[in-house]
């Protein structure tokens, strides 16, 4: 009888405790260890709450006239390696989609790079904290999909922090936008 006493007590105390939320904020410079060569690793583990995540995927700067495609994945390593967060660099940006977004009610982007336009926004059906940021330079596009994030994290700004990290790392200067020249005004002519 006791003992029935004592597991019911210590059933109870696990269900009242509150799990603790790691609520630090994301790196604000890239260091390694990175996940696929340019993605901080500490950034991921923070914003999905997974140690050690399973990765797949690469980047590669020189395709695409120099603007670069690729992709990284990272998954649970336990249970049903479900899918936490995939990061999209890819060729074809289109700016009219961020402008979508944001009249949908997404948040606008500051600028992280020169001539870069973006949007994030939080999933607010989502029941796994999903997130996710628009980055589109030129014709460069890097899209970050958290889709499953941290409870009780501010899940909007993890995506966004975490585009603020590698988007310098993944925008190319092909993607640049071209510098605008002013031509010069005529000389006055002397009659």
């Amino acid at each position: 009888m006791t003992a029935l006493a004592c597991a019911l007590a210590v059933s109870t105390a696990c269900r009242s405790e509150e799990v603790k939320v790691d609520r630090s904020p994301l790196p604000a410079v890239a260091t390694p260890p990175y996940i696929c060569d340019h993605i901080p690793l500490k950034a991921v583990e923070l914003m999905t709450g997974v140690r050690n995540p399973l990765v797949r995927g690469s980047f590669d700067l020189t395709t695409a006239g120099g603007l670069g495609d690729g992709s990284c994945v990272a998954y649970q390593r336990d249970g049903e390696r479900l899918k936490v967060l995939h990061i999209d660099l890819t060729p074809g940006g289109y700016v009219g989609e961020i402008e979508e977004r944001i009249e949908d009610g997404a948040s606008s982007m500051p600028e992280i790079a020169p001539g870069a336009i973006g949007s994030y926004f939080k999933d607010v059906n989502s029941r796994n904290s999903a997130a996710y940021a628009m980055l589109v330079r030129g014709k460069a596009e890097i899209n970050i999909q958290l889709e499953i994030g941290v409870a009780g994290r501010d899940n909007a700004a993890d995506v966004l922090a975490l585009m603020r990290l590698i988007a310098p790392k993944l925008l190319t200067d092909a993607s640049a936008p071209p510098a605008t020249t002013t031509s010069p005004s005529p000389s006055p002519t002397k009659e």
